[in-house]
């Protein structure tokens, strides 16, 4: 239907040159004798007389009769009957074409003015005068110009019919001249309806003879378009009615094929959506809400009509939808509305069930029209359904995942027009349609989320499915064949198709709703079902991070527990990484289909199921957890969106009972206790643990069951494998926990326990994971905090870590709780565990062999708890008293006056003490020396004067673990050496206030202490001159003797040896432990000289031994700590410091104040640059800068107030 009608081709020939100057006189005429116009009513006359000649010359009909008054008016049916209610269209079309005031508001003023323009046009078709008739019109009364309409519209529509070619831009004016003048009228007669819409129609076909279409111009185009789609509106009452006849069929496809052509070949989007629109209004499915709707008799007539273009309208807006997505969203809505209009319209299954069962027979005349009208039979609607689902599934399968939310929205309205205008009819597409609908349940946009709720809540008050037996059974076998594809899907698809195919699940989990128990008691869906989820959920385990994240110490995890409960509160479900797919949406989705089934589904049954899915093989234990943990959440309403409510309410007892085997099964001896580190010392604890057998947890935990032998290989995918499953068991304890709320108090002697263990585990991610259980169980327990949490539980937890520190071969795990207990708690948990600890000092006295290594564990948390409780508050008082004494001194100092016989007692004490440093002494004052231990110096203004003076808990518990530490320092074990050092350090300042205790502890544990420090490992030499500055820092000049003695030589020679290796040595040598032992070394020889006040010579063995680190070869790391033992120098012996660097690189020529004194010549003055002069400028440079603010610092500090 390409090619116009005949009727719609023929143009009118009119002689060239014809003069039509009688039917427009230019002067002022008398009253016509023919129809006297000079009355009442006379200009609607006069019109139809003077225009008939024109009318006649250019072939066109004579006028019959015009709207408005007179003899001649058509008899006027019920307006009610038509498209527009005319007291409502017409007075909004009766509005001058411009919003200035209009000058003729009679027809006669207005036939006076628009005649000459009228004339001038019929004679000369050209734009200018087109224009001119336009801009005449402006000031015609909108009543005016409906009496004079047909008048004003015939030269247009001549200069339309004009043969022969014509410029585009006199069509196009023509064009929107006749729109503005429809838009301020009403056409209330069929004929001219009827013929506007052929003429307009014809300006957009192809020439005779010719298939393509026409070259026109996009202006002319939306012109012709608009033009048409004014003419739509401005038909009055049941004259629209008349283009919706079977006579008038031709004329409709012509129209119909040419916006369709428009519609899907243009590039201009504007084209595109008017042709779209008035195809819309030519189907009388306009969204306008001043049209009303058909009758059954009508919608009937239009629906016989419509179906005979219905192939090629849904074929072509199929391919307008489903073309390319650069046209935009607004085309493809249209479209899709235009869509399930008209098939909404010719389907609609109270038509069809109207329709006869034979073809109505017409008559001879209309015999050629008949062969063009469908019969919508029962053959005809199950062929045309047919077809529509092929194009409904292609539509469904591409607007469904359009990246623009207004087409998914404008899908959702589609699939429900259908459904309810059209359920009987299209029952094949029921599948296309409900996967559209339930697929789009989940979408992003709140909107779309939003109307498909509705739209499927619609569907659930009214029953459809369970009413509806095809399609409860379609959705059962869509969801069938959806679980046996997922797993391929999820593996080919990207994150979108994922997004999408998942989303469909859970929306026909959803629509189904409690009919779901009917699907799951089938084995062949739930099987399906099951194998799907643990097939998708499949971890990712190949990452080697998870395993390298370790807890190193207890340091920085001590800290108050608020803060700490803050920190995990922030990210509290640890990222997971699946195999499948990357997107969190993609994960958000499952959850939510575990959560559903666990919400409609039986738990018992569920629950059954995935339990025997957990033990059946460790591939599918991670994932069944997963599932496990949702079902539960689910079951209770957590976190699960939902069309309606459950039939039957949940019964707690249940749920309960479910989250009791879970929770057994979760933290038995094989699912808990898993290997998760290459640590040989780790690995024999689980191996001890699985193969105790019989052996309980507190509070009956684990299982009676003996295991079988573990892989002879551990592989990092296994122990990543291993982390995460103990993840997922710990996020599950906290969802139950959650569920239940306070009735989880009931459950915690048996899962408090097991989680503390994880907390203290050394792997990072399992320990933030325990720690973020620990927050659940809190705010679901209602505790305060987590320290309150373990205080409350304490008596129950103590006692089961005595009892488990006895029986260290099967439960080596006590530790860790002891461990997290005191890192989440505060002093007043000290009491609860110190018979605990006195229990470990018992043991570890009668076994130092076997279980050395993890009593030190538990040695090194109650240390760094005590540290953490007591260390830095008493560290202060005793630092507060030292400075508080140095400031009395030197206010005493600086009031007195110093007399010459002090200064000679200077310069002679200066002598011996320097006589001693060099050691010329007799014999006999040196054995005093040594002979006389230096402990019973008492500390000023020290409280323990006396040594019966009874020690803090704290600091006696420290001094009974140091008692150990000592014998323990020499064990053959370096792992143990390393484990000894770090608790020692840890006792030392635990016990820095009581230095009459520190002090016969520090000489008791020195000579193990320098073995360590000059014949050992290099790790535990890095270690044990941590102590060493750590005693020194708590001890002060009372290792001065020691150090200078025993240690001090021995660091200056291997500091000495090792320089030209690092001079020379490249980047890869900062990563050696010989670096970091000489780092270790220059960053605390500084301080250690400081603090112990060595002398001269010591001082000058230290400042030779550190010289060479100030060279420029040497590694950036090394130089600045050099250059930090220099920087202490200066702070004990400035001058000494000045001269040697000085004696290396003299910056400046020292004059000397007067002729008779000798010029002071140093080493270093006029040398060239080295590899010294950088450090040795910076370092005079600092050492001068703090000369010049000494100064000022001690007049201020000795000034009176």
């Amino acid at each position: 239907m390409r090619s116009p009608p005949n009727h719609c081709r023929g143009r009118t020939r009119v002689a060239g040159g014809r003069d039509f100057s009688h039917t427009a006189p230019t002067r002022r005429v008398s009253p016509c004798s023919f129809c006297r116009a000079d009355g009442p009513g006379s200009p609607s006359r006069h019109f139809r007389h003077v225009a008939a000649p024109l009318r006649e010359q250019v072939g066109a009909p004579v006028l019959r009769g015009c709207p408005g008054p007179g003899p001649e008016r058509e008899p006027a049916r019920s307006p009610a009957a038509g498209l527009c209610r005319p007291a409502q269209r017409c007075p909004r079309r009766r509005r001058p074409l411009s919003p200035s005031m209009a000058v003729f508001d009679t027809p006669q003023e207005a036939f006076g003015a628009l005649r000459p323009v009228c004339v001038q046009l019929t004679r000369v078709q050209t734009p200018e005068n087109v224009a001119r008739l336009q801009a005449h019109l402006a000031a015609v009364g909108a009543s005016a110009l409906q009496e004079l309409q047909e008048y004003v519209l015939f030269p247009l529509r001549f200069a339309l019919k004009v043969p022969g070619p014509k410029q585009e831009r006199l069509v196009q004016s023509v064009v929107q001249c006749i729109s503005s003048v429809l838009a301020a009228t009403c056409v209330k007669k069929q004929e001219l309806l009827q013929e506007l819409f052929s003429e307009l129609c014809t300006c957009l076909s192809p020439p005779s003879g010719s298939s393509k279409p026409t070259s026109l111009s996009e202006e002319l185009k939306l012109a012709v378009i608009q033009a048409l789609h004014t003419l739509m509106h401005s038909a009055y009452g049941d004259v629209i009615l008349s283009l919706y006849q079977p006579s008038t069929l031709p004329l409709l496809g012509f129209a119909v094929s040419l916006l369709l052509g428009l519609a899907e070949q243009e590039k201009a989007k504007q084209i595109k959506l008017s042709a779209l629109k008035c195809l819309q209004v030519l189907v009388l499915q306009c969204d306008c809400q001043e049209h009303r709707h058909l009758d059954e008799d009508e919608a009937q007539q239009c629906g016989d009509l419509f179906a005979s273009f219905l192939p090629g309208i849904s074929i072509t807006l199929s391919r307008v939808i489903t073309g390319d997505i650069k046209q935009g969203h607004k085309p493809t809505v249209s479209a899709i509305r235009l869509f399930y209009l008209i098939v909404g319209l010719v389907m609609a299954d109270a038509q069809l069930a109207r329709v006869p069962k034979n073809k109505e027979k017409l008559s001879v005349e209309q015999s050629r029209i008949s062969e063009l009208m469908v019969h919508r039979g029962p053959d005809w609607r199950k062929s045309t359904a047919e077809k529509l689902s092929l194009l409904l599934h292609k539509m469904v399968e591409f607007s469904s995942v359009h990246p623009h939310w207004k087409v998914r929205l404008e899908l959702v309205e589609l699939v429900h027009h259908l459904l309810r205008n059209c359920g009987q009819s299209l029952v094949d597409s029921f599948s296309h349609l409900l996967k559209a609908l339930v697929g789009l349940v989940n979408d992003e946009n709140s909107e779309v989320q939003s109307r498909c709720n509705e739209v499927l809540q619609g569907i659930a008050e009214q029953r459809i499915i369970a009413q509806n037996r095809a399609l409860a059974d379609v959705l059962s076998e869509n969801l069938h064949s959806l679980a046996t594809a997922l797993p391929r899907l999820m593996n080919s698809q990207d994150d979108t198709g994922k997004v999408s195919t998942l989303s469909l699940l859970l929306g026909y989990l959803k629509l189904l709703g409690p009919k779901i128990n009917i699907v799951l008691n089938s084995v062949s869906h739930l099987h399906r079902l099951s194998k799907a989820l643990m097939q998708v959920l499949e971890l990712d385990v190949t990452d080697v991070k998870i395993v390298e994240d370790r807890r190193w110490g207890c340091e920085n995890a001590y800290g108050p527990s608020g803060s700490l409960q803050h920190g995990v509160q922030k990210s509290r479900c640890q990222k997971k990484y699946f195999r499948f797919f990357t997107e969190e949406k993609v994960f958000q989705l499952l959850q939510q289909v575990c959560r559903v089934l666990g919400y409609y589904g039986n738990l018992y049954l569920l629950v059954d199921h995935f339990m025997g899915l957990y033990s059946e093989s460790g591939m599918y234990r991670k994932q069944a957890a997963m599932v496990l943990n949702e079902l539960v959440a689910g079951a209770a309403g957590v976190g699960v969106d939902v069309l309606q409510e459950r039939e039957v309410s949940l019964n707690m007892d249940d749920l309960k009972g479910s989250i009791v085997s879970i929770l057994d099964e979760y933290t038995d001896q094989a699912n808990w206790y898993l290997i998760t580190s290459i640590d040989t010392e780790e690995i024999s604890h689980e191996h001890s643990v699985q193969r105790s057998g019989l052996t309980a947890c507190p509070g009956g935990a684990c299982s009676s069951v003996l295991l079988p032998s573990l892989e002879p290989h551990i592989t990092t995918r296994t122990m990543n494998s291993n982390i995460w499953q103990i993840c997922i068991q710990l996020e599950g304890v906290g969802c139950f926990a959650a569920v239940l709320g306070k009735e989880f108090r009931l459950l915690l002697l048996s899962a408090l326990y097991p989680v503390l263990e994880k907390a203290g585990d050394k792997t990072l991610l399992i320990s933030e994971t325990a720690l973020g259980t620990l927050v659940d169980i809190c705010e679901a327990c209602s505790y305060d905090s987590v320290q309150c949490l373990i205080n409350e539980n304490s008596d129950y937890l103590v006692n089961g870590i005595s009892l488990n520190l006895r029986q260290l071969a099967h439960q080596p795990h006590a530790s860790q709780v002891l461990d997290t207990m005191l890192r989440h708690s505060d002093a007043s948990l000290l009491p609860l565990v110190e018979d605990v600890i006195q229990d470990v000092l018992s043991t570890l006295d009668q076994s130092y062999n076997n279980q050395a290594s993890t009593f030190l564990r538990v040695l090194h948390s109650v240390m760094t708890a005590l540290v953490q409780w007591f260390g830095s508050s008493c560290g202060e008082e005793h630092q507060q008293r030292q400075t508080a004494e140095w400031q009395s001194r030197t206010l005493s100092q600086g009031q007195q006056v110093v007399t010459s016989q002090e200064v000679e007692r200077f310069f002679l004490d200066y002598v011996r003490q320097k006589q001693i440093a060099e050691g010329n002494l007799p014999d006999t004052e040196v054995e005093e020396t040594d002979e006389v231990p230096p402990l019973a110096k008492p500390e000023p203004n020290n409280s323990d004067t006396d040594g019966e003076t009874p020690l803090p808990s704290h600091a006696q518990l420290a001094k009974d673990v140091m008692e150990r530490c000592i014998h323990l320092l020499s064990d053959g074990n370096l792992r143990v050496r390393l484990k000894v050092l770090d608790v020692l350090e840890l006792c030392v300042t635990v016990l820095h206030p009581h230095g009459n205790h520190l002090l016969p502890m520090a000489h008791r544990v020195w000579p193990a202490l320098v073995t360590r420090l000059i014949s050992d490992d290099p790790l535990a030499v890095l270690r044990a001159f941590k102590v060493l500055c750590t005693l020194a820092q708590k001890c002060g000049d009372f290792l001065r003797q020691r150090f200078s003695k025993d240690v001090l030589p021995k660091l200056t020679s291997s500091l000495l040896s090792q320089a030209p290796a690092s001079a020379r040595a490249g980047p890869v040598y900062n990563h050696t432990l010989a670096f970091k032992l000489q780092l270790a070394v220059l960053q605390g020889l500084g301080s250690l000289c400081e603090r112990l006040d060595m002398g001269e010579s010591d001082l000058n063995k230290v400042a030779d031994a550190c010289l060479i680190y100030l060279s420029a070869k040497q590694p950036m790391k090394l130089q600045e700590a050099a250059q930090s033992v220099f920087l202490h120098l200066m702070q004990v012996d400035p001058d000494s410091t000045w001269l040697l660097l000085n004696e290396l690189c003299c910056p400046h020529q020292y004059e000397p104040p007067h002729t008779s004194l000798r010029p002071v010549k140093l080493r270093g003055m006029g040398r060239q640059r080295n590899e010294f002069t950088d450090n040795v400028l910076l370092l005079l440079e600092r050492l001068q800068q703090q000369e010049s603010v000494t100064p000022r610092a001690v007049t201020q500090e000795v000034s009176p107030p």
